[in-house]
């Protein structure tokens, strides 16, 4: 039961593009009227948008450039930023209990708390899923977080370094990188890293040849790469790939990781000296015992298509955390960016209807289309839909320039316009004294 004593305290669990794009728009819609207090709680300080992650893995991009800062935008916005994992929910008392925070040395910055909630919404997101495969955590990087993208981009660093000093001959598969998973970001961070590898070389690492001394790997255990995508666009990207001597393994699937590299259900030995995991996703496993909330085999919670959670109605959760159903459909709703900014804007309506107690609507996913960066100057993609009234495919630069702009959609969301603006005409500007990529 609403208390009207009170603001409507509105809890947004997770900061990625979906939770974050719902806290700032609740917050300038209902923070700052007074209507609702909104909390964002996420375990990080700084926000960047999750599809860039693989730039950020190959140097291309700076994170530290392009982050946001959630402290700042909640601010702006009129909204509450508190920083902490969660771990745990009390719904009879309506609680979401949050971890204490530790820096690197394990000393504790910020206690064990817990928040009050009316309406509490989870947009954790997903993690890589390693099935269980024996030597994934030890031998692999996952790309679920910038962290862990610059990890890869500092061994790449280092590794190209190395061998550039080195006084012995490059040994062969001493530059291999090794990516299990043929999707988006398997197949996108291949083909960044190939443009990346030149780009040092020309920096100065002349003895460091791309062509021979640089191999790029990529296992996959289905039949094509970006399997869950129209056939066309991935044979287009498979043939971008070929053209770029991305070395593509199908029908591959791994069962062990080792220090050397990758062993397959068919016996055979991939040799990679830099792995990265990208098969699958999973939700946080910590949803699979949250309370008695309805969850399924990859601990998505399962909503309605009001994304309320089946066993709780003041509880919402949408993005890749969540599985929704699809109407007349017996999948639910791809985990992809898309959807997730679909999801965000209508539970702003949502969340509003919820206040002046009237029905809510229900989520129907668009798809508009897929697009796939296949390094600086070439991208693949279809777009659907409202878009097109069809299916229509786009290579080159259109292509590039929509893939851009999508990004771009998400900072106005987040910035609007007019900064959006200022910010893309500062980095223009400033790009001629930068180099082109990240190179420590």
């Amino acid at each position: 039961m609403l208390d009207p004593q009170r603001p409507h305290r509105i809890v947004v669990v997770g900061g990625g593009a979906g939770g974050l794009e719902l806290a700032t728009r609740l917050g300038d819609r209902l923070g700052r009227r007074g209507r609702a207090e909104v909390t964002l709680i996420d375990c990080a300080r700084t926000h960047i948008w999750k599809p860039l992650l693989y730039e950020v893995a190959a140097g291309s991009l700076n994170s530290h450039a392009d982050q946001l800062e959630y402290l700042a935008q909640a601010h702006w916005h009129h909204f509450r930023y508190r920083l902490g994992r969660m771990d745990g929910l009390d719904r009879a008392r309506q609680l979401v209990h949050v971890a204490p925070t530790l820096d690197d040395a394990g000393i504790e910055i910020v206690p064990r708390r817990s928040f009050p909630y009316d309406t509490l919404v989870i947009a954790i997101g997903s993690q890589a899923n390693d099935f269980g495969v024996p030597g994934v955590g030890e031998h692999c990087l996952m790309l679920d977080t910038p962290d862990e993208a610059r990890e890869f981009h500092d061994r790449l660093i280092n590794a190209c370094l190395r061998t550039h000093t080195q006084h012995e001959p490059v040994a062969v598969g001493q530059l291999t990188v090794g990516i299990v998973g043929a999707g988006a970001t398997g197949v996108e961070l291949a083909a960044e890293l190939h443009g990346t590898t030149r780009e040092l070389s020309a920096y100065g690492l002349e003895k460091i040849d791309p062509d021979t001394h640089v191999k790029l790997v990529i296992v996959e255990a289905a039949d094509r790469i970006l399997s869950g995508l129209p056939p066309r666009l991935s044979a287009a990207v498979a043939k971008r790939l070929d053209e770029l001597g991305v070395d593509v393994h199908l029908n591959e699937r791994v069962v062990a990781v080792h220090p050397e590299g990758f062993t397959t259900a068919s016996g055979k030995f991939i040799p990679s000296s830099m792995m990265v995991w990208s098969a699958g996703i999973k939700a946080p496993d910590f949803l699979a015992n949250l309370d008695g909330l309805e969850t399924n085999r990859i601990n998505q919670l399962v909503v309605r298509p009001t994304l309320q959670c089946s066993r709780d109605d003041n509880i919402f959760a949408f993005g890749d955390c969540a599985a929704c159903p699809m109407p007349g459909k017996t999948q639910n709703v791809p985990p992809r960016a898309q959807a997730a900014h679909q999801q965000a804007s209508m539970l702003v309506k949502s969340l509003q209807q919820r206040l002046a107690g009237r029905p809510l609507p229900e989520y129907i996913y668009r798809d508009y289309g897929s697009l796939v960066a296949l390094g600086r100057y070439s991208t693949v993609g279809n777009l659907m839909g409202g878009l097109t009234g069809g299916s229509l495919m786009i290579e080159g630069a259109l292509a590039r320039l929509v893939y851009w702009s999508l990004h771009k959609m998400h900072q106005v969301a987040l910035n609007g316009l007019f900064k959006t603006v200022l910010g893309t005409l500062a980095n223009i500007i400033n790009s001629p004294n930068k180099p082109t990529i990240k190179l420590h």
